[in-house]
């Protein structure tokens, strides 16, 4: 079941957004992700975010600002059972397009993104990281 995001799910939220971001971005160190967890459990809120329910559990979530993705998050024992997917189509329901950015070497996120019709649009370095980004689009 997916459902709007509710304040008293930040906790959760937030749990799934660190570990997956850890296990996802092997390539940045984890104490980038500790060092941004506070700012993000600030802002998240504002965000149009809509999280996935399996028995009463948040399991996966997928945050928005306007027509950009900021993340789609799947809790790693729930990957590859079509939630990422399902927050996905959730989003695209209302929209003519989306965009996202994702790092170039998270070749597992970037397939899942072609397959579900978004093309790699542009390029850039992260300032932030030093990576290489990539920015995809998705267009009805």
């Amino acid at each position: 079941m997916i459902r709007k995001f509710k304040k008293k799910d930040i906790n959760d939220v937030m749990q799934i957004w660190k570990n997956e971001n850890v296990k996802a971005h092997k390539f940045i160190p984890e104490e980038y992700w500790k060092n941004n967890y506070n700012y993000v459990k600030e802002v998240l809120p504002n965000a149009e975010i809509y999280v996935y329910i399996v028995k009463e559990k948040i399991v996966g979530f997928v945050g928005l600002d306007k027509n950009y993705i900021q993340g789609i998050f799947v809790d790693t024992n729930n990957q590859y059972k079509g939630i990422g997917t399902s927050l996905l189509n959730k989003v695209k329901e209302n929209r003519n397009n989306l965009t996202l950015n994702v790092y170039k070497k998270n070749t597992n996120a970037i397939n899942f993104y072609k397959k579900n019709d978004f093309t790699i649009t542009s390029e850039k370095i992260d300032e932030n990281t030093g990576e290489i980004e990539y920015t995809m689009t998705w267009n009805k």
